[in-house]
Formats: C-alpha cells, structure tokens, sequence
C-alpha cells in the first residue's frame, strides 16, 4: 500500500538521521577518536537498529567529511591536520563575509533592523550566543559545541539562503571536530575558548559590519593560534 511505503520510508529515513546525529555528537564529544575504525555491524549492534539506517548514516558523515570509507574494513573517524584547520578557518571566513556583504547592500532582508519580526529573529539569535558564551566562560566543551553551532545555524538563517545555511553549518562541524581532538587534551578550557557570540550579533544590529568583521577576525586567529600552540605542545 502506498500509505504504508511512505511511512516506512519516513521512519527510515528518520533513524539514518538520528543514527547520523548520534555518531555526530560522539566524534565532537570526543568518545570517538580520530583514527578509529569500525564497522556497519558494530554500530548496527551497538544501536539495535538493521544495517541499512547504519550504512546510510555513514555514508552521509563521509559525504560530510566526519568519517573516511575504508573499502575492506568499514569506515574510521577522520583525522584532520593543522593545515586543514587552516583551510576550514578560511572557508568559514570567505562564507561569513558573504553575509556580511549582504548586510552592507541592504539587502530585503536587512532593509529595516527594526521590524518586530526581524528584531525577535535577531533577539532569539541574542539569546542562543548568550548560552554558548556562558559555556565558553565555563570551560563547558561539549555545551558550547551545541550552542554554537546552533548559534551560527540561526545567524546565518536570517540571510534566507539554505544552501548557505547547510555549507556553514558544514564548516563549522568540520572545524569543530578537527579542533575537538587537541581541545579535549586540556583539562580546564576556562578563559580559552572564543565567546564574543552577543558581541558579534550588537555589532550587525548596529549594521557596523566593520566591527563585525574585526570580531571574525580575532575569533579566527585566537582559534587557530589555540590549536596551533596545542599540536606544538
């Protein structure tokens, strides 16, 4: 029956994101190390779910640049190097600028700061960076991770691209998870990792794009200037 088939592709296609999801947040937890190997078995037993979702999930974390298919032997976390960071800071950079620009043409979108609804979209985004600095201050990796990266999801929301949405958000969990295995190695992170996210989104209420970019700028060499000193370490 067509009802049936529909549903259970949605059911399907639900778990292959959840399982995505879940071994999403154990690479940026840092339960899965880069390097680690495993198989579609494994994870399949590990979940109690059938291959297929297993398989699919996988497949989408490669395509995503999370996780590297071994032909033989299953698939392994990727490990990302300094310069590879260097390149995902960059990319991030170039995207988030590309917004900046937007703000600077007046784009719809822009064009009044102050409508109400423009205004509860830039104040929720408020709030979001409000979390993730309170978790930054504390030190709290994991918290910070997922207010972060939901934090910029919603920013760059506000530009009405989904494509731009979905290439940042990318980025950001490429950047994450290559940062995430020398950040892990350091036992209290207090007064080390970035949070002027309410700082960042005053500054494009203000349309001061120019102090927007300043705070990109010291965001990005304050992340890199971290995980360099932690590899040399």
């Amino acid at each position: 029956m067509p009802g049936t088939s529909g549903n259970g592709a949605v059911t399907r296609s639900t778990l292959r994101q959840q399982i995505a999801d879940a071994l999403r947040d154990e690479v940026l937890s840092g339960r899965l190390q880069p390097g680690q190997a495993f198989t579609v078995k494994e994870i399949a037993e590990q979940y109690g779910v059938s291959a297929t979702p297993v398989r699919e999930a996988l497949v989408d974390l490669s395509a995503q640049g999370l996780l590297e298919a071994d032909q033989h032997r299953g698939f392994r976390v990727r490990e990302y190097s300094v310069r590879d960071f260097r390149g995902l800071v960059e990319a991030r950079s170039l995207v988030i600028d590309g917004m900046f620009h937007a703000l600077d043409e007046g784009r719809k979108e822009f064009r009044d700061l102050t409508d109400p609804r423009t205004a509860a979209a830039f104040a929720g985004v408020r709030r979001r960076g409000e979390e993730a600095q309170r978790a930054a201050n504390a030190g709290d990796l994991t918290v910070l991770i997922g207010y972060d990266l939901r934090f910029w999801r919603e920013l760059s929301g506000l530009f009405g691209n989904p494509y731009l949405v979905d290439f940042l958000h990318r980025l950001r969990v490429q950047s994450w998870v290559c940062a995430v295995q020398h950040l892990r190695r350091v036992t209290d992170l207090r007064g080390h990792l970035w949070a002027d996210h309410t700082e960042l989104v005053d500054a494009l209420v203000r349309r001061d794009t120019v102090a927007a970019r300043s705070i990109i700028a010291t965001h990005n060499a304050h992340s890199l200037a971290l995980v360099e000193s932690l590899t040399a370490s």
